[in-house]
């Protein structure tokens, strides 16, 4: 699918309750697109959005966009980094912009600027869409325990191992923190 069709693609989702009124259509409109949409690197999703988003005039989104092309394209540059980032390669990106973001909004609540909160949390939503889903405390706590049982750890001495394995397996599935509780929970029980 070449960068034309996929743009006219994202241009068509979004007029596309203003076109059409049947929901049937749509849906099926939006699958054969999503589709494609998966395929693509996040560069290139990056770059179709940001278009969507100049069209639209979404200045939240479109500096959120700015800032993970940014990241993107300095991770190409940096040594090491190859022509394309691989699909794991991204995930730890964008989880270090979604952390930054967090960390930012909370600092900016405990200091009372509400204002600079909404633009960093409106930022880390649009961040989010690109992330895999999180996954839940309950799931967290399950996939933790299949690890330490795998690995036949049974202590606090052997925290590092469950961690090294854990961070590997849930990357970009679970803050590093909230893994880093569970497993301290898990294990010191």
């Amino acid at each position: 699918m070449g960068l034309k069709k996929t743009t006219e693609a994202c241009v068509l989702l979004l007029l596309l309750p203003f076109v059409c009124s049947d929901n049937l259509l749509q849906l099926n409109i939006v699958l054969a697109y999503s589709k494609d949409f998966k395929k693509m690197s996040l560069e290139q999703k990056i770059n179709d959005e940001i278009k969507v988003a100049m069209r639209a005039k979404d200045s939240d989104k479109l500096d959120a966009l700015r800032a993970v092309k940014s990241a993107i394209l300095l991770a190409k540059t940096s040594k090491g980094g190859g022509d394309e980032l691989s699909e794991d390669q991204e995930i730890k990106l964008l989880s270090k912009l979604a952390k930054q973001r967090r960390e930012s909004a909370q600092l900016y609540r405990e200091q009372n600027r509400a204002d600079l909160a909404e633009t960093e949390e409106k930022q880390l939503t649009v961040i989010e869409q690109y992330l895999p889903e999180q996954l839940s405390e309950e799931e967290l706590t399950t996939t933790v325990q299949q690890i330490i049982q795998q690995l036949g750890a049974s202590s606090m001495a052997d925290m590092g191992k469950v961690m090294g394995a854990a961070s590997k397996q849930l990357a970009g599935k679970a803050d590093g923190k909230a893994i880093s509780a569970i497993v301290k929970q898990l294990l010191s029980t």
